[in-house]
């Protein structure tokens, strides 16, 4: 069993993965459906605006806080390997990690910058956009289920 100031970390762990996956699940579900029924230059604008301001420290404390978090526990495993519990920690960590940081960086951040290189009353702003919002949603859908079940995953280690 999982104990002691392990077992803080992981219900950390918990906390943050859960978190960022209930804001990912928010954008998925409603946020980005709502964006897109604007006319292509408001929603570009709305969705630049949310952009610059999830670069702020309240989401990113959250978002970067539970990447460190996973990093840690996949160490502390690694190095403990506790009885039970080790491989849903593994691979808890790896989902979040790969699955909800690493498409962040790799997939929704770069169409982020591109969106915010375009004027939003352009017809090439315009052209871009229904592109943008399926490609950053699909890619959003995945992360939210890769931050869920790092979630899932941390609470089966700890139960």
């Amino acid at each position: 069993m999982i104990g002691g100031a392990f077992f803080v970390l992981v219900v950390l762990g918990v906390l943050g993965t859960g978190l960022v996956a209930g804001v990912f699940c928010a954008f998925s579900t409603f946020v980005m459906r709502g964006l897109a029924a604007l006319p292509p230059a408001q929603g570009i604008a709305a969705m630049r605006a949310v952009n610059v301001t999830a670069l702020h420290p309240p989401f990113m404390l959250v978002f970067l806080g539970s990447a460190a978090l996973c990093l840690v526990i996949a160490v502390v495993t690694l190095v403990v390997w506790p009885t039970e519990g080790a491989v849903e920690l593994l691979a808890g960590s790896a989902l979040y990690l790969l699955g909800s940081f690493g498409l962040t960086m790799g997939a929704n951040v770069p169409r982020n910058n591109a969106l915010l290189a375009l004027e939003p009353d352009t017809a090439e702003a315009a052209a871009y956009w229904p592109v943008y919002v399926r490609e950053w949603t699909l890619w959003n859908h995945i992360r939210t289920v890769a931050s869920g079940a790092a979630t899932v995953l941390y609470v089966l280690a700890v139960a």
